[in-house]
């Protein structure tokens, strides 16, 4: 056992003396936990973090696809998906397993080096996660067999179908051949080849998890609301009997040299053509290759850095560019890439993008530059230590550390390099890198291990502990003299400090205007005020390690901020003055309004958008202030028509403090917070509000099907519903509930059906997309082309026996209902998510007490209750049918299905021939 001495962790922002001087330091920023190593080789670690009592358990293995074979790729990934489906003492579905104990943040995922597994999970269901843990690590073949492979093989293959479907899905099959010879570890797709896939066997099922499964592969980190030793000893009962396993050779560091310059061109669905370079570059976790995180910054991250500055705002020929380091275990990437605006010179941005590179590595960054980079670098690793599970979460900062270095502080390591990578120390690596490769040989010598003596009764599960309620903070109130409204939620203790300036807007006030109005004025909204332009801000923003952003959804518009404690009075600073002083500049208003029409025509591209873009029109009829695009963006039409007064005017109009409740969650004090806003927006003055009139929904048309035509499409995407009663009509946590057992979790109906059992799809869901008014209930599903029809059958049946022959069951009423009460401990672990149940309190409003109350009210809930809302919101006879897809491959068999009428629409929902005829039905049947 080793343990490690550190600073608490409130400290760790201690460094933060003043904006101007701000120098962060990695010495200061310390995890505290305990190492272990059982003495079959596995290695734990264990951090303490008794603010919420829930406990984050993340399992990594060093195997990832470069331990594949050439002609069996796709392994590793399979294998991850195959964990998921029981192991010989619990031969059920994992997700079933953490639903019903109150797991949130699960899942699983490869790369090319490790493989991963993490949830978070009540303090009292620990046992239970160790139990299926060790189980699938130590007691898994035997669940294995012909029909569990087909069924997993069948999901990889259509998540491959789903994610090569979507615009530049292709890229990185055509990069990776490009960059790796063939044979090396890096040669082939994290996701496998379909021939592959297709050609493994049960055989080779097994050999793969004997092969790289052992305890002495594996690292456990496991953060929270927990004793170390007590955890030691646990993590010893249930995994101290699993052999280590055989001896995984390491792979060595081979960075292949790419001597010259080379070229591909290939075709894709994308509404824009897009420029990409890559470089091969040094391993993950080597001085040079943490360089190359600043190097991605400085010339993406932020509107004053280099790429974005020189292309899209100032030349304006590109709306999107990104560069980022591709750290991995043997060879890392480098890649930068621009999507060139339409009717702009593909050649024009490539050669601008390397004289801005070339320029890098010629002159170096600037000190200023440089600060600015870091200070973002250290800030967002900083907000990732609030919380214990997921993606950048402290257990994960400690598994993968260990996992890749033996050394789970190794993260300091990287904060050193970039504490002290200087200007020169950039420009030498881009220098080196950026012009050639090279490459380096370690070996060291592997340790010996033994097994302990197994006692863990497997005949069940444990038990579960003594379930911790849920805690969500008292809620202080305060109104301001022009009439706007303060709601805290006061959280002590914790670095971060989310506010939310809410407006009563949103896309239903482009009823009163035109299309697109809303979501182009709140995006203009932080491209500069009368003090600052919008490179200042995004500048400011940096130092402050604050996040800013401004939107709309359907009924509110607001103005969000991130930020650190000792950076708050600064950052409220600048939130009043993007606030009360924006500037509305012509240049930014054509750029943005440019940007916006760039984004409906990649909406118009991507199967899922193209039906939101047009689904209201036809489920809430025209003139309704819902019957937009859903997406906010409008139409070509109408946002070409926009001026910059419009702009104004939704401003002058909307943004009123007599219209605006901030909600801010954070470690400060009612009083102060008060008086400070009340100084920073004494001069803003109280507007009339106008009213909009929300008319009954008007739509005649159910059992329609209304068809997108997209050729060549590899899926289908279906979309169907109907419009429900607005929020609080009905009972919403009944509804809540119903959701989950129709569509809305893993282990929903409609997900098991098209996914576990048919292999349709990678996912299928139910969901209503709340407003304050009529609101849709959706089914969704993107399925493969040749199973169009079948699905569309498949969900009609799901509805229909829904609420006729197969409703709701007790037992499923019980599982989504544990699941909801037990996860929440984990929802409201961060400010920012204990702030958007504030955003949710208001915009429906809901009384002070409503999360306080949440789990006894789910707890209360009847089946009846269940079963009445489900006669209220599940209508089939009311459903419209939306399909995307290649018209072609599936038109015959969707005109078999009895649908009344199928239209079919462009992509501004308009038909492109009046009606189909109808359908003959006696020679269909």
């Amino acid at each position: 056992m080793m343990k490690k001495s550190i600073l608490p962790l409130l400290l760790l922002i201690g460094f933060v003396s003043n904006l101007t001087a701000q120098t962060f330091k990695a010495d200061e920023i310390n995890i505290e936990y305990e190492r272990y190593v059982l003495p079959n080789g596995l290695r734990l670690l264990v951090h303490e973090d008794h603010k919420a009592p829930i406990v984050a358990v993340n399992v990594w293995y060093h195997v990832g696809s470069k331990n594949e074979k050439p002609g069996k790729s796709g392994f590793a990934h399979l294998f991850e998906h195959l964990m998921f489906n029981g192991s010989e003492n619990f031969d059920d579905d994992y997700f079933q397993a953490i639903e019903r104990i109150g797991g949130t943040d699960v899942n699983g995922t490869t790369n090319t080096d490790r493989t991963n597994y993490f949830q978070n999970v009540p303090v009292a269901a620990l046992d239970q996660v160790l139990f299926l843990e060790s189980d699938r690590m130590g007691h898994l073949l035997g669940v294995i067999d012909q029909e569990v492979l087909d069924e997993q093989r069948g999901v990889v293959q259509n998540e491959k179908r789903q994610g090569e479907n979507q615009p530049y899905g292709q890229q990185w099959n055509y990069l990776t051949r490009a960059m790796y010879p063939k044979g090396h570890p890096y040669s082939w797709t994290v996701i496998g080849e379909m021939e592959d896939l297709n050609a493994a066997s049960v055989e080779d099922v097994h050999e793969w998890f004997k092969s790289y499964y052992g305890a002495a592969n594996a690292v456990i980190a496991i953060a929270g609301d927990i004793d170390p030793d007590d955890v030691y000893q646990r993590v010893l009962k249930y995994f101290g009997d699993i052999p280590s396993g055989p001896t995984v050779e390491r792979q060595e560091v081979n960075i292949p040299v790419h001597i010259r310059d080379s070229y591909q061109v290939y075709e894709d669905r994308v509404p824009e053509s897009r420029v990409l370079f890559c470089w091969n570059t040094p391993q993950f976790g080597e001085r040079e290759d943490i360089h190359f995180d600043l190097i991605a910054a400085l010339l993406s991250s932020g509107k004053s850095s280099r790429l974005y500055k020189r292309l899209v705002y100032d030349d304006q020929i590109a709306s999107q560019v990104q560069a980022f380091q591709a750290s991995s275990e043997i060879a890392s990437r480098f890649i930068t890439y621009s999507n060139v605006k339409p009717g702009e010179d593909a050649d024009e941005v490539k050669n601008i993008m390397m004289e801005e590179i070339n320029r890098l590595i010629d002159e170096g960054p600037t000190e200023e530059e440089l600060k600015r980079v870091k200070a973002a670098y250290f800030a967002n690793f900083i907000k990732g230590l609030e919380r214990i599970g997921g993606f950048g979460g402290i257990s994960d900062i400690l598994a993968s550390n260990e996992t890749y270095f033996g050394d789970a502080s190794y993260y300091k390591t990287v904060l050193k390099y970039v504490e002290e990578a200087s200007p020169k120390d950039v420009q030498a690596t881009a220098k080196e890198w950026l012009t050639q490769g090279k490459h380096v040989l370690v070996c060291n010598p592997f340790p010996d291990y033994s097994v302990s003596e197994g006692k863990v009764d497997r005949s069940s599960l444990p038990p579960l502990g003594e379930p911790k309620s849920s805690k969500f903070p008292t809620l202080q109130k305060a109104e301001l003299s022009n009439g706007m409204k303060i709601i805290l939620a006061q959280r002590k203790g914790v670095p971060t400090v989310a506010m939310n300036l809410m407006f009563d807007a949103g896309y239903k006030t482009d009823y009163l205007s035109k299309p697109g109005t809303a979501s182009l004025a709140m995006n203009l909204l932080d491209e500069g005020t009368k003090n600052m332009n919008t490179l200042e801000i995004s500048e400011r923003l940096q130092m402050l390690g604050a996040s800013l952003n401004t939107g709309s959804d359907t009924d509110i518009s607001s103005v969000s901020m991130t930020t650190l404690k000792p950076t708050l009075d600064a950052s409220l600073d600048l939130f009043a003055d993007v606030v009360l002083n924006p500037a509305f500049a012509e240049k930014e208003f054509e750029r943005l309004k440019q940007e916006q029409l760039n984004n409906i025509k990649r909406e118009k591209s991507q199967p899922v958008p193209m039906a939101l873009r047009v689904m209201n029109k036809f489920l809430y009829g025209e003139n309704h202030p819902y019957s937009n695009p859903y997406t906010g963006t409008g139409y070509e039409s109408t946002v070409s028509e926009l001026t910059r007064k419009d702009m104004v005017s939704f401003y002058d109009t909307w943004l009123r403090p007599n219209n605006a409740t901030l909600v801010i969650t954070g470690d400060v004090e009612i009083g102060e917070l008060t008086s400070k806003l009340e100084s920073a927006f004494k001069n803003w003055k109280k507007g009339d509000i106008p009213p909009i009139a929300f008319n009954k929904p008007k739509t005649d048309t159910k059992n329609t099907l209304y068809l997108m035509d997209r050729p060549e499409s590899q899926q289908s995407v279906i979309i169907a519903g109907h419009l429900i009663s607005k929020y609080g009509d009905i009972s919403e946590i009944a509804r809540e509930q119903m959701i989950n057992i129709l569509g809305g979790e893993f282990t929903s109906r409609i997900n098991m059906n098209l996914r576990e059992d048919k292999h349709w799809a990678y996912g299928a869901f139910g969901l209503v997309l709340n407003a304050e008014h009529e609101r849709p209930f959706l089914v969704y599903a993107p399925v493969q082309t040749d199973k169009s029809a079948e699905s569309i059958q498949e969900l009609k049946k799901e509805l229909s026996e829904f609420v006729t022959s197969r409703p709701a069951t007790e037992e499923e009423l019980e599982k989504v209902k544990n699941n909801q009460v037990l996860g929440l401990p984990g929802q409201w672990e961060t400010n920012a998510s204990v702030n958007g149940s504030l955003y949710n309190m208001v915009k429906y409003n809901l009384p002070d007490d409503y999360y306080q109350k949440y789990d006894g009210n789910v707890r209360n809930l009847t089946l009846s209750d269940v079963k009445k809302v489900s006669g209220e919101v599940v209508k089939p006879g009311n459903v419209n049918w939306f399909v995307v897809g290649d018209k072609a491959k599936i038109i015959e068999k969707l005109e078999g299905l009895g649908f009344d009428q199928i239209i079919e629409i462009d992509t501004d929902g308009n038909p492109v021939k009046k009606e189909m005829p109808k359908i003959d039905r006696e020679v269909k049947n």
